[in-house]
């Protein structure tokens, strides 16, 4: 990681906490996907996909100054990377009839 060591102190402090809130995003998604048909179902594993490549894109970034600055406030961050993903937007037209 890169960073003084405070920085670098602080972020390993922080991405324990960011990845959990990555399960946590990822834990409702998966208990609407249990209660839903095939079709909506499918639909609910893709956006988990998305959730799971954007964990990894966040998980890999090495400079502290990104976690501290974008992640030491969790709120809903993880919802608004995966809103903001054309795909997941694609989706949601597609559920709405848009598509």
């Amino acid at each position: 990681m890169t960073g003084t060591s405070n920085q670098i102190e602080l972020a390993e402090q922080i991405r324990p906490q960011v990845n959990a809130e990555f399960d946590r995003v990822a834990n409702a998604f998966r208990e609407v996907a249990r209660t839903q048909q095939d079709g909506p179902r499918t639909a609910t594993n893709k956006v988990l996909e998305i959730l799971e490549e954007k964990r990894c894109e966040v998980m890999a970034r090495r400079e502290a100054g990104y976690f501290i600055r974008d992640w030491r406030e969790l709120g809903g961050q993880v919802r608004s990377m995966i809103a903001q993903d054309p795909r997941y937007q694609a989706i949601q037209a597609a559920r709405q009839g848009k598509a």
